[in-house]
């Protein structure tokens, strides 16, 4: 017998050549302390990726982080993802042509997976025609599942901050406008730190009296960002997960300890090696970029400094159809 498709079964829906998606995935920060593989905000750096359907063929174009080592074929992350969630619902794409332009630093803590995740998710549904695109919830799941938890695609999505949890293999976020003066400044080292190797140094069980400490700190962290600044510095102190990663970032943890007994709210950003101090206003903002100038002196050309502004919109799509 022939490769007859059978009756039960439909070919592939095949996404027309000339489309043209860009999306813009800003960077995140997850946990901001106590909330751990829970709470993300979203700030002003962004990734922005061009897609393009072809008749045949895929390659990338990368600037910035990643261009000296990232596949620029169909391995790409971008490209195998959109592939796998079009067919997944049963659409093909033969070719793509994709231009990345990578302003957020790789294995930092500062969402990059997330990103890439989140523009491929949005690169699929640009692709798709309006009756076989999907909801929000939809797209937080696909990336969600695609990221492995929901913390920094959250906030990527949909901006500000967000809350995040699981159940019953389902993934749902809260989402909060932060307080308009709210000011987050990072160091960035330049030496990255994998989530893997962070995780694995985090221990099977903590003390009760720990978990009770981080409950505590970890109900202030929407209030202390969205309504009273006051409370920054008690609603990110962590005690799951920051020291327990020590040994592989050092030098992040004592700039963290230096920087809170300077009465600031630092924290690591993600599984670091970034870290984040979230301060009340622009004031404040300036005056923990001199604290942290000062406290990384000795290693100042291997760090990188920045006050940004946090993002409300998340990820931006634009669609250009033949």
């Amino acid at each position: 017998m022939g490769s007859a498709t059978p009756a039960t079964q439909r070919p592939p829906d095949r996404v027309p050549a000339g489309i043209t998606v860009r999306v813009s995935v800003p960077a995140t920060s997850a946990n901001l302390g106590p909330g751990f593989d829970a709470a993300g905000l979203a700030v002003q750096l962004f990734d922005e990726v061009e897609i393009i359907s072809t008749e045949a063929g895929y390659c990338v174009e990368i600037t910035g982080y990643g261009q000296d080592y990232l596949p620029t074929d169909s391995r790409h992350l971008i490209i195998s993802t959109i592939r796998e969630l079009l067919a997944s619902i049963g659409w093909t794409v033969p070719g793509l042509k994709v231009r990345a332009i990578n302003r957020i630093p790789h294995s930092r803590g500062l969402g990059s997976s997330a990103a890439a995740h989140v523009a491929a998710v949005l690169g699929a549904q640009g692709l798709l025609p309006r009756h076989a695109q999907r909801t929000h919830d939809e797209l937080l799941q696909w990336a969600a599942e695609l990221e492995g938890h929901p913390d920094n695609v959250a906030p990527a999505l949909f901006g500000g901050l967000t809350l995040s949890w699981s159940t019953h293999a389902q993934f749902h976020t809260a989402r909060f406008e932060p307080a308009p003066e709210l000011t987050p400044v990072v160091a960035i080292p330049d030496k990255p730190v994998g989530t893997a190797t962070a995780r694995e140094l985090l221990p099977e069980a903590v003390p009760h009296a720990e978990a009770a400490a981080n409950a505590a700190s970890a109900a202030l962290l929407a209030p202390a960002i969205t309504t009273d600044p006051s409370l920054l510095y008690v609603a990110t102190r962590d005690y799951l997960h920051q020291e327990y990663r020590f040994a592989a970032m050092p030098h992040t943890l004592n700039v963290v300890r230096v920087m809170r007994a300077h009465g600031f709210a630092a924290v690591v950003s993600g599984a670091g090696p970034t870290v984040m101090v979230l301060t009340a206003c622009p004031e404040e903002a300036r005056r923990a970029y001199a604290a942290l100038e000062e406290t990384v002196a000795p290693q100042r050309r291997h760090w990188d400094l920045h006050i940004l502004a946090v993002n409300l919109e998340g990820a931006k799509l634009e669609i250009v159809r033949p």
